[in-house]
């Protein structure tokens, strides 16, 4: 079910939020110091292409801190509306709910991508 879910993604939504981070990943590799901020993109970026299945799992530091407050003043909130208004529109109808509740996984990323790692999902329905 994760494949026909991810395939439906893509095709309504995915594909507009993946080329967001694939765009603020690009951005942010231009200067020399932003290189492991882009390259955190370009790994999200994955992940909002093909949401089912996968699962985010948060270590928090101070480092991740720190890169989360800067990340959040120049790139996440742009990704984080795009992302919850993308979810409240989906979650219209019942059949879109699970859909807008990968969006709102995405905007959470969003917030906070820095001690943030993707894992695959240990169960096979929509989350």
């Amino acid at each position: 079910m994760s494949c026909l879910g991810n395939i439906l993604w893509f095709i309504f939504g995915g594909l507009v939020g993946g080329l967001g981070w694939l765009i603020a990943g690009a951005l942010w590799c231009i200067t020399i110091v932003g290189i492991p901020i882009g390259l955190q993109c370009f790994k999200l970026a994955s992940l909002s292409f093909a949401p089912f299945g996968k699962e985010v799992i948060y270590h928090q530091s101070g480092f991740s801190l720190i890169v989360n407050l800067i990340w959040l003043i120049v790139s996440g909130l742009p990704l984080a509306l795009t992302h919850i208004v993308s979810g409240l529109i989906l979650c219209i109808t019942i059949v879109g709910i699970p859909f807008g509740k990968q969006s709102f996984k995405l905007a959470r990323l969003a917030l906070m991508p820095f001690g943030a790692e993707i894992v695959a999902s240990n169960h096979y329905y929509f989350e």
